[in-house]
């Protein structure tokens, strides 16, 4: 227990009260007592000191106690925290695994559909190729390389299978478009027996016509006979109209041109 200034004066007081009530002493009892008041005052301050570090040591425990409870209230909050943020990543994980076995079997189920698919492909360019051959002789080379790239393709790794049919898809998308357009460009063809260069014409899949640049020579695609016939009388400056039309040299307008009857059987 701390004993504060007051208290000891106190007790010096009674000391020397004490003293004072005894009766005159000896020098040698008189400086016996002055000795052990002296023992007790250095007993006093001895345990004054005392006193006091034990009330220091009390303040510093009590305020490492209460820095202790500071951070167990500030750890308890973390693990609340670190507790669901655990249980969301867990419901992460769970759901990661379950997109992981649904990954799984869409590619088992492509790499069955990969080898019904190939063999598709292959027959889809086999068809285009044919459809080439027996169709107008328009843009023979540019069409021709176009089935040549697709079969290349097709035996490349650099390509994936859904990139190959695209390419097979689109090459179909080109052909299906000459349906439907109109088209004036320059080529050779035997006239006469002379190989020249001429301007043709294409209408769709209707009519494919060619003129000399001199207008000597007309001449239109003869799909029964696959051969070219010479129309110049009648048809040379119906053919020129075209020809600028679809240069974008002239309005378009009305044209008469020779349409060659179709096939028995078309």
């Amino acid at each position: 227990m701390y004993v504060n200034r007051p208290r000891r004066i106190r007790i010096r007081a009674l000391l020397l009260a004490s003293l004072a009530m005894v009766p005159s002493l000896s020098p040698t009892s008189a400086q016996q007592n002055e000795r052990l008041l002296n023992s007790t005052l250095q007993t006093q301050a001895t345990v004054d000191s005392a006193s006091r570090r034990s009330q220091t040591t009390v303040a510093q425990l009590a305020d490492q106690r209460n820095d202790l409870l500071a951070d167990y209230r500030v750890a308890t909050q973390q693990l609340d925290r670190l507790t669901i943020y655990n249980g969301n990543l867990e419901r992460l994980v769970a759901d990661q695994e379950l997109e992981k076995q649904s990954i799984a079997r869409q590619l088992e189920e492509f790499g069955d559909v990969e080898k019904g698919i190939v063999p598709l492909m292959y027959e889809m360019i086999d068809a285009l190729d044919t459809f080439i051959s027996l169709d107008m002789p328009f843009s023979r080379r540019e069409r021709a390389d176009r089935v040549h790239r697709l079969r290349e393709n097709m035996e490349s790794s650099d390509f994936t299978v859904s990139e190959k049919y695209r390419q097979i898809m689109e090459a179909y998308q080109i052909e299906t478009g000459y349906g439907r357009t109109i088209e004036a460009y320059s080529g050779s063809l035997p006239v006469d027996g002379e190989e020249r260069t001429v301007d043709l014409l294409r209408i769709g899949r209707i009519v494919l016509a060619y003129q000399t640049p001199d207008q000597s020579h007309t001449g239109v695609w003869d799909k029964s006979g696959k051969q070219w016939v010479d129309v110049s009388g009648d048809y040379r400056r119906t053919v020129a109209d075209g020809l600028r039309i679809a240069k974008k040299q002239a309005a378009p307008t009305l044209l008469q041109l020779p349409v060659p009857a179709a096939e028995a059987g078309e």
